[in-house]
């Protein structure tokens, strides 16, 4: 070994320590002399109610180029300086965050802090208040926070209000204020390739409902608003019965229907946007259809089941090898991940592996951070999180780890309740992890914001759950089956605006299915695809009929235990013919 590199590393090492040393001490002296008003060379007269705050110049200046420049200036040689439009408690608060980067920020005082800060120009001092404000709007509401933004012109607060706002775009536009939004702000969030719906229609109806509520003075900007929708996603029927209707939007319909009809003139065609939006589950004009993994009883080999619309009826798609028992799977764009399991010597694994439905082929992807079984995986905003499970030597999970292709593996915050069989579902921006086992069945639910990397317990399931199928759809989130009390088939369905449970139309699947059932949202309809009955597998297949609360029964599975479901465009399947 090079002597020189280890004493080098050894010498930096050692200066970096002294580096921080110094500056813990030295940032602990200023504030030690603050405290004790220690060689203060300024004091500021401030108003409503009449107070008198300590400090020093060195310090204000270099906090904040407004103290800079009132330093420098004539008024700022006086000892006593007045401050006439910040209220005296605001202003001492933002004087603490000069010397300690902190300060306590409240609902009741976040809109007067930020206000100050941006006059004293304290930008750190804004962005904790601004970053308060999202993390508490349910407390401070959006109204207020639109009420600031158009107050202070604050562009962070803008910028974070936008991002709400893609995030939440459903909740949005059922505000009164969504009605008054000038174009410019409408258009902004049409554009986003991140807008958080469903499908593509739910972009299409709020520019309607803004439209409708003053239609002579928006109708010139209608085409604008209409060329932001991702028009080749809807069918032609759509594209002529409901875009080309509108005022101006002729052409774009015309053009729409042209790239859909004739892919051949694709490339002469001036469309803005060809392709789906990051995360949308049901486009209007993208045919999706389901592909479900299952294993045949006294096989070892899983399969890949297809679902023909058309026809009704379930034909095999492909054979695939490397699958764990235990695994967990998930869909990222064209691939279907298989995360953890029990290996061939009936250990917990962390291998991750990719198997792509177009080309039919395997890629090994980094391994977790911790081994896992039995556990939950959901990927949001195109970030993989693996969630709870069991570990080496059955060991209860409450880790969590994400991956992204920047970072690889990487733990967030743990569970609050350690938990293995429970399931997963990503919703508005948000992770919700429901039932499972810990000693015995949960109803507990836990969500958790990437925003604020924080965990909140929502309102329990009414019954306790252990492997129960779940999916959102329609912007609510649905469990069906595994129940305490095996006696009847109960679908339960989660209000997040409300954080409430509602029991709908129970399951009628011939059997009681208690366990592995998976469920999807394909065509504006809940379904729910097999499942285990005792030690048997369920071959029934049902889609849930909202407008009417029943189940309608669709052609029964091959005699095999399904183990994942998912929605695909029928574009990234191979014809087996």
């Amino acid at each position: 070994m090079d002597t020189r590199t280890t004493q080098g590393t050894a010498s930096q090492k050692n200066s970096n320590e002294l580096k921080r040393f110094f500056n813990e001490k030295l940032l602990a002296n200023i504030f030690r002399f603050y405290e004790e008003q220690y060689l203060i060379d300024v004091t500021f007269k401030v108003s409503n109610p009449v107070s008198f705050v300590p400090a020093h110049r060195l310090i204000l200046s270099a906090a904040s180029p407004y103290f800079e420049d009132l330093f420098n200036g004539d008024r700022g040689i006086n000892p006593v300086i007045e401050i006439n439009d910040i209220d005296s408690d605001i202003f001492k608060l933002l004087i603490t965050f000069c010397y300690t980067g902190q300060t306590l920020v409240t609902v009741e005082n976040v809109a007067a802090m930020l206000k100050a800060a941006i006059v004293l120009q304290l930008e750190d001092a804004a962005t904790t208040c601004v970053d308060y404000l999202m993390t508490h709007i349910n407390e401070c509401t959006l109204q207020s926070a639109y009420a600031l933004e158009r107050e202070t012109q604050c562009e962070l607060l803008k910028q974070k209000i936008r991002e709400y706002e893609i995030r939440n775009f459903m909740e949005i536009i059922q505000h009164d204020e969504f009605l008054n939004f000038e174009v410019e702000k409408l258009h902004c969030l049409l554009e986003s390739d991140n807008l958080n719906i469903a499908r593509e229609k739910d972009a299409f109806d709020s520019i309607t409902r803004w439209f409708n509520h003053n239609v002579s003075a928006r109708r010139e900007q209608l085409p604008r608003l209409v060329s932001c929708l991702r028009l080749t996603q809807f069918d032609v029927d759509f594209l002529l019965t409901h875009i080309q209707t509108l005022p101006g939007c002729e052409l774009l319909a015309f053009m729409a229907s042209m790239w859909i009809r004739e892919p051949a003139a694709r490339t002469k065609l001036n469309i803005r946007f060809t392709e789906p939006r990051v995360g949308v589950n049901a486009g209007d004009g993208v045919e999706k259809t389901l592909l479900a993994l299952y294993k045949e009883a006294g096989k070892n080999s899983p399969c890949v089941l297809q679902y023909d619309k058309t026809e009704d009826k379930w034909q095999e798609y492909a054979s695939i090898n490397n699958f764990n028992t235990k695994c967990s799977a998930v869909l990222k764009d064209d691939n279907i991940l298989f995360l953890g399991g029990t290996d061939q010597h009936g250990n917990a694994s962390n291998t991750v592996l990719s198997w792509n439905i177009r080309n039919k082929t395997w890629k090994e992807m980094p391994a977790m951070n911790q081994a896992r079984r039995l556990h939950s995986v959901v990927e949001l905003d195109g970030k993989i999180y693996a969630i709870g499970g069991r570990g080496n030597d059955d060991t209860l999970l409450q880790s969590v780890e994400r991956y992204t292709t920047s970072n690889g593996w990487e733990f967030v915050k743990p569970l609050f309740t350690a938990r293995h069989s429970g399931d997963a579902v990503s919703l508005n921006g948000k992770i919700y992890v429901v039932g499972g086992w810990n000693q015995t069945r949960l109803k507990s639910v836990e969500c958790y914001n990437p925003d604020t990397k924080t965990w909140t317990l929502c309102a329990d399931m009414t019954e306790y759950r252990r492997s129960p199928g779940i999916t959102a759809h329609n912007g609510q989130i649905y469990i069906v089956a595994d129940i305490s009390n095996h006696d009847i088939n109960t679908v339960e369905r989660y209000d997040p605006q409300r954080d409430t449970w509602t029991t709908i139309c129970s399951l009628e699947s011939g059997g009681t299915v208690w366990s592995s059932i998976a469920c999807a949202s394909l065509d504006n309809k809940l379904w729910a695809i097999g499942g285990r009955v005792g030690a048997e597998n369920n071959t029934t297949v049902a889609a849930y009929d909202e407008e009417n609360d029943g189940w309608i029964q669709k052609s029964l599975l091959p005699k095999c235990l399904i183990y994942s479901c998912f929605v695909v465009p029928v574009s990234v399947l191979v014809s087996q013919y």
